[in-house]
């Protein structure tokens, strides 16, 4: 059986920041960001809105492909959102994070 790792992109409820993260467990992970408090970027922004995420099964890839985004135009950045996620909706709505 193999592993799924995500790289994931956030922003916030005006959609202008935006935060590249990776993990290997997407619920657990954004349970963790709508949780942030103050003390952290992501909580002092707000940026709990998850916008768009793509699944790897090589954690080496997934790493790699976050370093890439991070390293794009903004432009680059708000064009992949929009191809997955024309709305940017919050693809976490509904997901049952409770477990975390």
């Amino acid at each position: 059986m193999s592993r799924e790792y995500y790289t994931y992109i956030l922003t916030h409820e005006r959609n202008h920041i935006l935060y590249v993260g990776v993990t290997n467990n997407m619920a657990r992970r954004m349970s963790e960001h709508k949780a942030a408090t103050f003390k952290t970027h992501v909580g002092h922004y707000n940026i709990k809105k998850l916008v768009y995420y793509e699944t790897h099964t090589d954690i080496r890839l997934a790493i790699k492909r976050e370093k890439t985004i991070k390293k794009w135009k903004r432009e680059w950045k708000i064009n992949i959102i929009t191809q997955m996620n024309p709305e940017w909706n919050d693809l976490s709505n509904g997901w049952d994070l409770s477990k975390y």
